[in-house]
């Protein structure tokens, strides 16, 4: 067997990478982050890296990785990134060093086909449309032929199509080792081939399921593991977030009243008051959203001036009493029925819980955090109450004030490697709001910026004239600026919004604008179609403007002239009556410290950059960032926010733009 070439062997110009990639090209940030990620991997140390865009931070942690010989888990910020890592990064990087290593994908069961629930839904499922009816015999055809049962290889069925979610489990409705189908459970073998591998892929949302739930199988990778590596872990404050509270909703609700009508119509067929007391619960989880008015994030003080609301939620509870003594009296009948009784009556103590911890109770899955360095935000302090109302439900929720405590005793124990990465992780060279929020008080840091030549390529353009950012008619004013700038370009924009709102607003006023030009330009909005979709209609096109808000912030990858000009309207500052971030504004203030610059002003900075991100995918890329927030210029922070994006050329004047995009 051939000897491992080393690091610099590998990245060189005329390696064993280069030969394998087409294009390929050395860059010394690449080799300079393998060797800090190397010598963590070593010393079982913990490193926090920052690697700008073309940096090529993945070939740089998956080199030392695999040359290490250990156990790793890699954990991503989405599926997407998961399904690249394991079907080109890593075999690729693999395949380059000669390594015989074993690989394997490891998703949230809800991206498998679970034999139980698809019969279930055949024999009795209640579907929207013919479409979904066929795409569910397309599921079932594909669950016979499939040796992984992933629904991302089932190409027939849209991934959002409503078949899915009958015919997929939940941590919630999973028999476990009852199930009459358990030897053929493609979640059970999915995670007996991770256990196996050598590398396995996961994502953060799975990660941190696994860590408080046990539920998904890292509960027995862990153990083995020697180095974890986070890839986008710019994410994980704010999943550790949701993970390390608690959330109980109409949602949980709506999914227990349909898995116990399809258990009763299997097995309990003769049983109506089961369906009637299922139809009463359907009714008072839907009336419950539609006691708020408005959509978004409300305070518990917000949440006690909706007395409806309040009326709705205790109906709620007393179907589920009435649903639970029902499943009480059949769930002898089958594994599946007492599933739900056991589910119904978690359902009613969370609510009661999360009741009850207004009136001063600590949480049952959130410990006090201790009293240790960056834990401070969190000392001695209850979860922060709130609810959340969306377009489709309610979810009432307890996040712990600050999760670096929490996070921090998952790092004890078994000396491992500790790798996080991302391309937004510092505010300029400064890392501590990021090692704060999870408690790495020992990492290491890295940084290296991008290889791409921004000087040359790119502009930042904030223009004059601008109201303030609350004033009513910001939105107006975004669309008078940046339309010259749109009308530059030809199109191929990004106009990037803080929020919903002002997002369909801006397209409103961006659709009159262009139809008075009488200009071929199409113009498409978030949420008309799936993200995927918009996005490939988008490259097609060639020359469309694309109104989104804070899903296309990041993740997004357009390379190419396809995307020439990103418009952001306003710096991405977290809403400050945010329930969440309001509490820890408390906290930090009544300590006598600068809520502003500790939390706010880097999240923003981190917020900033993501979207700034999207315009320069490759070193051929040229683009304008447009930021109509005067404040970029105006307030003293505003150099902070511009200093920490790629060294573009600035300037205030439209003239250049138009210059620019004529070159």
């Amino acid at each position: 067997m051939p000897a491992k070439p080393d690091l610099d062997r590998l990245f060189a110009a005329d390696g064993p990478l280069a030969r394998a990639i087409p294009g390929y090209r050395l860059r010394e940030q690449q080799i300079a982050m393998a060797r800090e990620v190397q010598a963590a991997i070593e010393a079982n140390r913990l490193l926090v890296a920052e690697a700008g865009t073309g940096t090529g931070k993945t070939f740089a942690y998956l080199a030392p990785a695999l040359l290490s010989g250990g156990k790793v888990i890699i954990s991503t910020g989405t599926k997407t990134l998961q399904d690249q890592l394991f079907n080109r990064d890593l075999p690729t990087v693999r395949d380059a060093l000669g390594m015989p290593a074993t690989i394997a994908l490891l998703k949230g069961r809800a991206n498998y086909v679970c034999p139980h629930h698809l019969d279930r839904a055949l024999a009795g499922g209640k579907l929207n449309s013919r479409a979904e009816v066929m795409h569910l015999h397309a599921i079932a055809r594909f669950a016979r032929v499939t040796a992984s049962g992933d629904k991302a290889e089932c190409t027939d069925v849209p991934e959002d199509s409503g078949a899915w979610y009958l015919a997929t489990s939940t941590r919630e409705n999973c028999l476990g080792q009852e199930c009459a189908h358990v030897k053929d459970c493609f979640v059970l073998a999915a995670r007996r081939e991770a256990l196996l591998a050598d590398v396995v892929v996961v994502n953060h949302h799975l990660f941190f399921a696994d860590v408080m739930l046990k539920d998904d199988g890292m509960g027995e990778l862990l153990p083995s593991c020697n180095t974890i590596i986070f890839d986008e872990a710019h994410q994980l404050p704010e999943v550790a977030g949701l993970f390390f509270g608690e959330s109980v909703g109409t949602g949980q609700i709506l999914d227990l009243a349909r898995d116990a009508k399809l258990e009763g119509i299997a097995a309990a067929k003769d049983y109506k008051p089961l369906q009637e007391a299922v139809k009463a619960l359907e009714k008072a989880a839907k009336d419950l959203r539609l006691a708020f008015r408005h959509e978004g994030r409300l305070a518990t003080a917000q949440w006690l001036q909706h007395p409806q609301a309040i009326d709705a939620l205790k109906h709620v509870q007393a179907m589920l009493d009435e649903l639970g003594r029902h499943l009480e009296s059949q769930a002898g009948r089958s594994e599946g029925l007492a599933n739900c009784l056991r589910r119904c009556g978690e359902l009613v103590l969370l609510l009661r819980h999360w009741q009850k911890v207004g009136a001063g109770e600590t949480a049952l899955t959130v410990s006090p955090p201790e009293k240790e360095g960056l834990g401070e935000e969190g000392q001695d302090s209850p979860p922060v109450r709130w609810v959340e109302v969306t377009t489709y439900g309610v979810s009432f929720n307890l996040t712990p004030l600050s999760v670096a405590p929490i996070f921090r005793k998952q790092l004890e124990g078994h000396p491992r490697a500790w790798i996080f990465t991302s391309a937004t992780l510092a505010v300029g060279a400064d890392f501590s709001h990021y090692r704060n929020a999870l408690g790495l008080t020992e990492a290491a840091t890295g940084r290296w910026d991008s290889p791409f030549d921004y000087p040359a390529n790119a502009l930042l353009y904030c223009p004059t004239g601008m109201p303030d950012p609350n004033h009513p008619d910001y939105a107006e004013a975004v669309v008078e600026a940046c339309w010259p700038a749109i009308h530059a370009s030809h199109g191929r924009a990004f106009v990037l919004c803080t929020s919903l709102r002002a997002m369909r607003r801006i397209h409103e006023l961006l659709e009159v604008r262009i139809a008075d030009a009488g200009l071929d330009l199409p113009l498409l909005l978030q949420g008309q179609r799936s993200k995927s979709e918009l996005l490939e209609s988008f490259r097609r096109l060639g020359n469309a403007v694309l109104v989104a808000s804070q899903s296309f912030w990041e993740g997004v990858d357009v390379r190419g002239e396809a995307l020439s000009l990103v418009v952001i309207d306003k710096l991405p500052f977290a809403p400050p009556d945010d329930p969440v971030l309001a509490a820890r504004i408390d906290t930090l203030k009544r300590q006598g410290r600068n809520a502003f610059f500790e939390v706010q002003l880097p999240r923003a900075v981190i917020s900033m950059k993501q979207g700034a991100g999207r315009l320069i995918r490759d070193e051929t890329d040229r683009g304008v960032l447009m930021v109509c927030d005067p404040r970029l210029v105006d307030k003293p922070y505003g150099r902070r926010i511009w200093q920490s994006l790629p060294p573009m050329r600035r300037t205030r004047e439209i003239a250049e733009v138009e210059a620019f995009f004529d070159t």
